[in-house]
């Protein structure tokens, strides 16, 4: 299909309330869609159907879900519209920025009591729009990060939400599957070599560490790389790719997932505690934030499931942008907050022209 055509068909579906969502896999240029004929709220316990998921961080089993089979599901090539990406500066709200400071020395006491190992805290932040077009965002948004997997998702029960992620929850194809260990977080300055801390080190070896063990269960061959970093936009992080086999007759993209989400990366370790003291501590609801989205393909034989970082939900002329990072003993509250900071560019970059 056309580029230009699938735009139309979006803004007439959104002018309707009608879900939809528009998505490409990172390194591709392909824009798929899919656009549900009805207004339904569809969600599935199970992994087998084969469409469009969307989980909130709090994932009980139940996800919402765009089903290929309601929908009219189509393709294009993106058009690459070469965005030239500015940083906008954000200024440093001083109660917003005591509040999360307060937060993360409260985490840092729960680890020095040895409650966890590591609990990731996040914050929102509201931004004002301007003259907000959808044709914009995705043109920007699209173009801007082609390593990431892009996204805009609309329901009028869950509203509009995008995003940028770096991050694989879980890739299966068939018995194969692939997933990462994503931690540690810099700007990228484009300085050789990048130096790393004992802090993102010991981070990302404790995601990595309870990445494994979680798949124990559910895999008969794991191969695990060494950490490299990898560039997300203007930050870098450290990596390390985990694939492997799943058992026969005993893991399917279900079980997997269950035993994924949320991984330490975006909740903590142990996981019950990081968990209990984020939804007791964080004071707003993260809603999908954090949560995985990803497409169903084959009944659950193939799947491409993200973890919804860098992202936003636009309510009206109003974006809200979520951010957060993972505290351990070693982390210093002010560089967390200014991680926090960092990291909100990757979309307010896409939200320059409209701010």
């Amino acid at each position: 299909m056309d580029y230009n055509l699938l735009i139309e068909k979006l803004l007439k579906h959104h002018s309707k309330n009608l879900p939809f969502v528009v998505f490409s896999l990172p390194e591709s240029n392909s824009m798929n869609a899919f656009f549900q004929k009805d207004m339904q709220l569809c969600t599935v316990n199970k992994l087998t159907e084969n469409g469009f998921v969307f989980a909130p961080f709090d994932y009980k089993d139940t996800t919402f879900f765009i089903p290929e089979n309601d929908s009219e599901s189509l393709q294009c090539e993106f058009i690459n519209h070469n965005i030239e990406l500015t940083s906008v500066t954000v200024s440093d709200d001083i109660e917003e920025k005591e509040s999360y400071i307060k937060l993360v020395d409260k985490a840092i006491e729960a680890i020095k009591k040895r409650s966890a190992n590591k609990i990731v805290v996040s914050r929102q932040k509201d931004f004002e729009l301007k003259d907000f077009s959808i044709e914009k965002l995705i043109e920007r948004l699209f173009s801007s990060y082609p390593t990431a997997f892009r996204y805009i998702w609309y329901h009028p029960n869950t509203g509009l939400w995008c995003g940028a992620t770096p991050e694989t929850l879980v890739q299966i194809e068939n018995n194969s599957f692939k997933t990462m260990a994503l931690a540690g977080t810099q700007p990228f300055t484009n300085r050789v070599p990048v130096f790393w801390g004992s802090k993102e080190l010991d981070e990302q070896q404790l995601v990595t560490d309870v990445i494994i063990d979680s798949l124990q269960r559910v895999t008969s061959v794991l191969k695990v790389s060494n950490p490299f970093t990898y560039q997300a936009g203007s930050l870098l992080h450290l990596r390390t790719d985990i694939t492997g086999v799943l058992k026969n007759g005993k893991a399917t993209l279900t079980t997997i997932t269950a035993a994924l989400h949320p991984t330490p990366a975006v909740c903590g370790s142990p996981q019950k505690f990081a968990n209990e003291f984020i939804l007791e501590n964080e004071g707003y609801n993260r809603e999908f934030y954090t949560g995985f989205l990803g497409p169903i393909l084959e009944n659950g034989q193939s799947a491409s499931l993200m973890v919804n970082l860098r992202c936003m939900k636009i309510e009206g002329n109003i974006a809200h942008v979520f951010v957060g990072g993972g505290i351990t003993l070693g982390s210093q509250p002010q560089d967390e907050w200014n991680e926090t900071q960092n990291k909100m560019q990757t979309m307010l970059q896409v939200l320059q022209p409209m701010l």
